[in-house]
Parts: structure tokens; sequence; C-alpha cells
């Protein structure tokens, strides 16, 4: 006998569950907004239970009717035949879906759904089935558009989607049947056919992993669920389900036998979510196979020891997030991953799926597909890409939406006016102008050979050495895009003046720095960022009065690490020149330690800890500002912060109640703060021995404190600190760019 069905799913695979039915033998097919209408006998509706791989629910309309009322409702369900499809002493389960103006409440409509198959059968054999919360003897579905109703028997039971092997999940996971499409979309089968490998960076609970198993070794994807709805349906057929289990038993024993098997791995940051998968795979009955491990997105490499890894498909879903703040250091996140794809993966196919496709642009590769999809309600994309040289993007517009035309037009013009009027600049610059531009020159030369030496790429070239012009000039090397040249910036910054220095004259020789400057380096306008600071009336003693709101946010590379840098929007850039060999010597200190970064600012250091391979870091800050600052400088490592705790608090209250061990800790606490946040005045020559006594009471034996600090007249209290072992290591923390000025910092390494 044939039967006309319904098979449900998700909005956006219609097309790909049109073709799959067409695959399964199914007839009569028609295409309708999440569904697809098809026609075949009892077996037909039992294949695709079994073996779709991208429905929701199959459906087995039984009748379609008006109703403008709820007792049209009830007599419309009430006639039919129930007594065919549930015994009267049976369980019963009634999903509604949908409201009019009469029935308005879906908890409503299934209840009177309910009351006429509960009548129906109670005057049939004089008993009433019961109402199952779950796992019913049948399940009916009744769909109301208008006041059009349509009854249904659900022959699938709980959604097709869930396969029964995922005993546990992340924190946002992924229906199965949606990975699935995406791996249909991806080309998966193809690639699988050709012995191509599968490798996702950020796999969580490893959903897209198994997918791709089942697809690649021909495995039924309802094989390991515990039951579908038509079992305990009168007119069910066992005889054929068992027939058709059987086949897909057959079939699963002889795709896992093959030998090609695509290789499959997955990676991600969390150990926590590798744990969940690998329980996942288990449960799948494919850990012989699949292979997950713990991994960070700046260590995502191409593995060499298999040749079947030649080529492939690299298929994620990174996260997309929704704040402000979770977008910034996504940005960064993306563009790691395109960076990680243009480096490892040439010649291999990807696949980002993500629910903001503007991110995707970050990427610095040129989709050469893009499928719509729904996760959920959210409108996603599936970003396909081939991994060549001409899929790189070199436009800086393409790149990076930041970056408007207007902006490159600018820069442009601005290069254009810079070299047609150099000599007549020269000819304006007053003497002191001429002055500062032959002392930056000198600086300049000195320090750019030894910058280059030491692979540096930003340094302080000028501290006030002429006092009158009482400055302190960086230079900073950075890229605004990976794939982009490093560009020349500097950033100038006014020392307060003192009141006897008068205000006119003071910024009159700010406006000779601000012609030196350009000059002397040989930069665009738009490359220089003036912090300038002017005693006022107000209730503030200074503040910032030319400080452009918008610039080139670029990223600069020290060490191992990669730094994101802002000149144009906060007092400061993000990084403390001066404690560079801090930095560098943390990260020679770090692997395998466990490292705590207290008054951790955009915790720079912990970058450095981590991409020196540190068991975990924790940094503590009370600066919303700068542990969102923190994550794009993760994201931008390829670094999760599963193993890099941000923590916002007061970083005093927070070590009184510590209660962890560390290897290596870091304290560099402001000279004074009245923050609001915190519950007292921070002053760091009265709180010091406090603080540092505290810190000890974290640092692990064996372990090193490392306490620095920027306050001039600092004096350490070494006999209130005589328990522990002190040395100043300040002279060692001076590089070369600061030492006109070596009382920049002072710093020291304690151990018990």
């Amino acid at each position: 006998m044939t039967y006309q069905y319904f098979a449900t799913c998700p909005k956006g695979l219609e097309g790909l569950l049109y073709t799959e039915l067409q695959g399964l033998g199914a007839d009569d097919l028609r295409e309708t907004v999440a569904g697809i209408y098809f026609s075949g006998d009892i077996a037909m509706a039992y294949r695709v239970c079994l073996w779709s791989r991208l429905a929701n629910k199959v459906l087995l309309p039984l009748a379609s009717f008006e109703a403008n009322s709820q007792e049209e409702l009830y007599d419309g369900v009430r006639e039919l035949r129930w007594e065919e499809h549930l015994s009267p002493n049976g369980t019963l389960l009634v999903d509604f879906i949908g409201t009019n103006d009469t029935i308005r409440n879906t908890q409503f409509g299934a209840v009177k759904v309910k009351d006429a198959i509960v009548d129906c059968l109670r005057d049939f054999s004089g008993e009433r089935p019961s109402v199952a919360k779950r796992d019913p003897d049948l399940r009916v579905n009744v769909r109301l558009s208008k006041s059009k109703v349509i009854v249904s028997i659900d022959l699938s039971g709980d959604s097709l989607h869930r396969r029964g092997y995922r005993v546990k999940q992340g924190s946002a996971p992924m229906k199965e049947n949606l990975a699935a499409g995406i791996l249909i979309r991806a080309g998966w089968p193809e690639i699988a056919a050709q012995g191509g490998a599968l490798l996702d960076p950020m796999c969580g609970s490893g959903t897209i992993l198994v997918e791709a198993a089942l697809i690649a070794a021909d495995i039924a994807p309802g094989l390991l669920r515990g039951s579908f709805g038509f079992e305990r349906w009168l007119n069910h057929r066992n005889d054929i389900w068992l027939e058709l289990r059987e086949e897909a038993f057959a079939r699963k024993k002889a795709g896992l036998a093959r030998e090609n098997l695509p290789e499959i791995r997955g990676y991600d940051a969390d150990v926590n979510v590798i744990r969940a998968a690998e329980d996942n795979i288990v449960s799948a009955e494919l850990d012989h196979w699949l292979r997950v491990s713990r991994k960070e997105l700046k260590d995502f490499v191409k593995p060499t020891h298999n040749q079947a890894m030649a080529f492939g498909l690299v298929i994620s879903n990174p996260p997309y997030g929704e704040r402000l703040g979770e977008i910034e250091s996504l940005k960064l996140l993306y563009a790691h991953l395109g960076e990680r794809l243009r480096n490892e993966f040439q010649g291999w196919r990807a696949g980002v799926f993500t629910g903001n496709p503007e991110l995707g642009k970050q990427m610095g590769l040129r989709a050469d597909k893009k499928y719509k999809f729904f996760n959920g309600t959210i409108a996603s994309e599936l970003l396909m890409f081939s991994i060549s040289t001409e899929a790189f993007v070199q436009s800086r517009v393409e790149q990076d939406a930041r970056f408007s035309k207007d902006d490159e037009e600018r820069k442009a013009a601005e290069a254009r006016v810079k070299i047609e009027n150099k000599q007549e600049q020269a000819n304006a610059l007053s003497n002191g102008a001429q002055m500062l531009v032959n002392r930056l020159q000198k600086n300049l030369k000195q320090l750019e050979k030894w910058a280059k030496k030491n692979d540096i790429s930003c340094y302080r070239l000028y501290d006030a050495d002429m006092p009158e012009y009482s400055a302190a000039i960086d230079i900073y090397r950075g890229q605004t895009q990976p794939n982009r040249a490093p560009q020349l910036y500097a950033h100038v910054q006014e020392y307060a003046a003192p009141k006897s220095v008068d205000e006119d004259k003071a910024a009159a020789r700010f406006m000779e720095i601000e012609q030196a400057v350009p000059f002397a380096l040989d930069l665009l306008a738009s490359n220089i960022s003036y912090k300038q600071r002017r005693r006022t009336k107000g209730t503030s003693q200074y503040e910032k009065v030319s400080e452009r709101p918008t610039g080139d946010l670029f990223s600069v590379q020290e060490g191992q690490a990669k730094l994101h840098i802002n000149m144009w929007q906060y007092l400061d850039t993000g990084l403390f020149l001066d404690h560079r060999p801090v930095r560098l010597m943390i990260a020679d200190l770090a692997k395998d330690k466990r490292f705590l970064n207290l008054f951790c600012y955009t915790a720079t250091a912990s970058v450095h800890a981590a991409m020196a391979g540190a068991r975990y870091t924790v940094s503590v800050d009370m600066s919303n500002t700068y542990l969102n600052w923190a994550r794009k400088n993760y994201a931008l490592n390829g670094l999760s912060e599963s193993r890099n705790r941000l923590e916002q608090a007061d970083c005093l209250k927070w070590l009184e109640e510590n209660d962890q061990q560390f290897d290596l800790i870091l304290l560099d606490p402001p000279s004074f703060s009245n923050s609001k946040r915190m519950e007292d005045v921070l002053d760091v020559q009265r709180d010091h021995v406090s603080m540092i006594n505290n810190a000890m009471r974290s640092l692990a034996e064996g372990g090193t404190l490392i306490f620095s600090n920027n306050l001039r007249s600092f004096k350490l209290d070494a006999e209130a600190l005589s328990a522990y072992t002190i040395k100043d290591i300040s002279a060692q923390t001076i590089d070369e760019d600061f030492k006109r000025n070596p009382k920049i910092h002072q710093c020291w390494v304690i151990t018990h």
C-alpha cells in the first residue's frame, strides 16, 4: 500500500533532503518550507527514519480539515478512526503546532486533540488511553495554520536528529542533522570517497566528526537510536522493519571493514569538551577510528606522518559571539584561523559555518561558495574556500570591513601631498623643530640597528632627551592584517609640564614636536598618534586634547607573541614597552608552569607564557576594557580561554581569598589606585609588603615571584620581607631603548 508522507527538516536543508529522499527511492516528491512531501510504502517510511541524515520527523498525515473554533478542532479529530492506530489501554502524546484567532495557545490545542482521541477510544471500547510525557505508544502531530488543521501520525517519535550517540555536549551544540547537511554541502561525501581527510580545529563535543564518519562508512544514522515512534503503532510491520535493520547492520560492518577509511580528527582548546567528544565517539562505537586531542588553534597544522593527510577538508563551526567585546576578539580568532589555513593547508578545501558571516571577511580568503542555513532561529552561512594563492585576499577593503574606501583614498592623497611638500616642510621647520629632527634621526639610526638585530618591532625612540621637548616618542612596526607588510607608526605622549612652565610656551613646543616627528620619521600624519596633556581648571588636572577616536588597529610581534595595539582610543597603547625584557623572561620560565598575572592590564605577559607552553594561565584585573583587550590578544595568537582564564576582580582581595598554587607569578601593581571597584586605596609603597606576602602564599615551593613597579621613589622593605630570598634584577630588565631613563621601573625576583 502506498502512503503520502511529510518529512520535516531545518530551514535551509530542503534541497538536500529532496535529493536524499530521491536516493532512498521515494516518489512524488514536492518541496515546501522546512520539509518535503513524498510517497511510498511502509518500508519507505521506515527506511527514511533509519537512513535520513537530514530529516527531523517523518509524518503520516491522516486528515486535513478546517477548524475555525475549538469545537470544530475537537470534532474533526474525533471523527478519525483512532482504534486503528492505538490500543484503548495504550499511551498517547500530542504535539500541537500553531495558533489562530480562536485557538491561541498550543497547550490548549493539544488538550482538545487529546480529549477527542480519548473520547473516541473510550466510546469504541469502554477504556481510555493515558497521556505519556515521553516514549508513548502513539505520537500524534497536529499543525494549525490559520484555519487549516493537518493531523498526522508521528512515525519517527523523538526528532531524528537525536541519533542516540551524543551523551555529552558543549555549551552551544550543533544538531546532528545540521552537521550532516553542512558536511554534504561542503562536499565531504566526494572527498571521503577519494580518500581525503577531515580535520576540525574547533570540534567541540565532536558532532561534525561523528557525522562525517557515519557518512564515510555508510552507517545508517538511526542505528543507535533506542526506539522510533512507529514501533508500537498498531499498523507497524515488524518483519519489514527487522529486515531493514539487518541490511543496515550489514552495510555498517562492510563500511567499517574498508581499508581506505579517511582520517578524521578533531581538536579543541577546551579539555572538557574534548572529553565530551571522546565520550560521544565511544557511544557512537567509532573510538577505534576517530581521534580527538586538546590543541590550541595556534598549533593547528597539517599532520605529516600520514600520506592520507595530503589533501582533504578542514571544517569548523567557530564561535560567532553576540556582544561587542566578543565580536572584536572573534575578528582576530577568524583572522588567525585564516592564517593557519593559508600557511598549512594549500590545496585543501575549507568550510567555516558561522552565524556572523561578516567575521569570515577577517580570514584573508575569498569564499568561492556560500550556503545559507538556519542554526535554530539564527540565520547562518557555510563559507567554502579553496585554499590557494588565488583565493588570498589582497585588498584591504575586502579583508577588513573596518577600513572604508574613503580611508584608503585619504591615505593615498596624504602620501601625494607629503611627497610634493617635503622640501616646503623642511624650509618651514623652526630652529627648535630642526634640532629635534636631528636628535630623532640620530636616535633612529642607532636604535633601529639594535632593534633589527634583536627582532624588536617596537621601542622607545625618544624620552625627553631635550628637556624643552618633554615627550616620550615610541616606534611601532605593526601589521593591520597577517598578510600585509608591516607599517611604521609613532606614538607621541607629552609629559605633564610643571606649573613653573608657561602654558603658551609649552603649547608652542608641542607644535614643534608635531612638526618634527612626521618629517624626521618620514611618516604620514595618519600613522602618528599624539597624546597631549594640558592643565585645566576643571575637576581633572590633565586631559587628553588631541586624540583621534579611531585609527589603524594593528598587531606587533614580540618574541613568539603577537600583541594587539590601539594607539588612538586610550592613554596607553596596550603594551608597556619598558617591560619587554620581563615578558621575554617570563616566556623563558613558563614552560609547563602554572602562571598567575596580577594587575594583568592587557595580559601581554600571559600571552607570552601561554605561547611558551605554560600549563595554564590566570590573569586578574579590575578593568573590563583591559580584559576584553586581553581576549583579543589571545584570539590573535590562536589561544583559548579554557587554559588562559581571565578574572575581573580587585587583585588585592583576590589574592587574600585565593587558595590555588602557582609556579610563576607576575605582580606588577600601579603606583597608586583609588578605583571605585576597589575596597581600599592602593599605595604600592605602603601596601607592597602585604601584597608580596599574599602572593608568596600562592607561590608553590620552588616557584618564582616577579615583583615590579614604576614608582621612581619606591623603596623595597627588605627587612619586612626577610623570610624570602630577594634578588634585584632591575638593571637586567632595562633594555637599550630605556637606558636614558634607568628608573623607568624596578624589578625583583622573589623565592621561598
